[in-house]
């Protein structure tokens, strides 16, 4: 299927090509209690993550039908699965009879049916009740009335989203679909996935992703040749933001109107409220869920997503490079790391806010659809 830009898409391109500048303003600010206080989390729990629609996994990570994977990062026992049928469905990883968990471990299963391992009831991938052992011994079970329990749930542009509330309004995340079938992410492959435990407000880990200004600085060794300092821009969808980061020195050669030559040399990072962040490389793309733990504590699962099956070892070399650099160095070595520094330092007391300057604007906007989020919902 052919991969058709969005407008959006391509005026951001056409905006950064012009040069236009980052707007300029007043020295922002925010508070350190909204990285540090209990309390706070526990609100953030409560009417973000335990009411917005949220993204929990890449469609790939279940690309064939009669699949399934635990997923515990939430703070709840869950279960990812799709069907015979190709649907993708979000439920408790919670047998009906006596409450066991289903499947454990954190690999994919591929099965028709998953079968508790307590007494062996079975499930098919639906969630339908498919099988009890000694039915003779409950008479009256109504099969249709123990179905697994399912969470709302969307699969659309090649991201599985679901919501603990039953009341959940995807509107949004169906609407951001066609920018993602811009990149064909639907039809990708999962090359790596890996869960990093860092010490860091959920919070912080998204700053710096809604920002270039510490790329020359905080990536020298890594990514920093690949960028110029400061040729970003960003806009919004929705709660959502959209931003954009040219490579050095292709700028004044690059037709906006193709898609193909914005792709080589242009990448385009969403910051997916409440807490995902996608990075669209060139050739790959790296999808980031954030599962906060605790007020300083987060599980972040990296995703490595790739176009197709490398052909040779040379490939295959290729996309193992690219996962450990980003995995390992720019990501688990640096941004992590400086989340789990800045964590310390705002739990020390130390300062009482963080300061923002014009090339940090995209996390003052964040903080604000936090905030007015908390808000709406008192």
């Amino acid at each position: 299927m052919r991969q058709r830009p969005t407008e959006g898409q391509l005026a951001l391109a056409a905006r950064l090509a012009a040069g236009e500048e980052p707007p300029t303003g007043p020295i922002a600010t925010v508070p350190a209690s909204v990285y540090t206080d209990p309390a706070r989390f526990a609100a953030e729990q409560q009417h973000l993550f335990r009411r917005l629609p949220q993204v929990i996994a890449p469609s790939a990570l279940l690309p064939k039908n009669n699949s399934a994977v635990a997923h515990d990062g939430c703070g709840a026992p869950l279960l990812i699965t799709r069907d015979k049928q190709g649907r993708a469905h979000v439920f408790w990883n919670v047998c009906r009879h006596r409450g066991t968990r289903l499947v454990e471990g954190s690999e994919t299963v591929c099965a028709p049916r998953l079968v508790c391992p307590y007494h062996a009831w079975a499930y098919a991938l639906d969630g339908s009740l498919a099988g009890v052992p000694r039915p003779d011994t409950f008479p009256d079970l109504d099969k249709a009335a123990h179905h697994l329990r399912e969470l709302p749930s969307l699969e659309a542009g090649g991201l599985i989203w679901f919501s603990f509330d039953e009341r959940a309004d995807f509107s949004d995340a169906s609407a951001l679909a066609p920018e993602f079938d811009a990149f064909g992410l639907a039809g990708h492959r999962l090359w790596r996935r890996h869960v990093h435990d860092v010490a860091a407000n959920w919070k912080l880990i998204m700053d710096a992703f809604l920002e270039g200004y510490h790329v020359q600085r905080l990536h020298s060794q890594t990514i920093a040749r690949f960028f110029t300092d400061g040729i970003s821009i960003a806009d919004r969808l929705g709660p959502h933001q959209r931003s954009l980061v040219a490579r050095s020195g292709y700028l004044d050669q690059v037709d906006t109107s193709d898609w193909a030559a914005v792709r080589a040399i242009m990448t385009y990072t969403y910051q997916l409220f409440p807490a995902t962040i996608m990075i669209m490389s060139p050739d790959y793309v790296n999808l980031m869920v954030l599962m906060p733990q605790s007020e300083g504590r987060t599980l972040v699962e990296d995703f490595m997503l790739i176009p197709e099956w490398p052909q040779s070892a040379e490939e295959e070399e290729h996309w193992e490079k690219s996962w450990r650099l980003l995995d390992q160095g720019v990501f688990g070595g640096e941004d992590y790391r400086a989340a789990a520094l800045g964590q310390e330092g705002l739990a020390s007391g130390a300062i009482d806010e963080i300061t923002l300057g014009n090339l940090e604007g995209g996390i003052k906007a964040f903080h604000d659809q936090v905030e007015a989020t908390l808000a709406s919902a008192r």
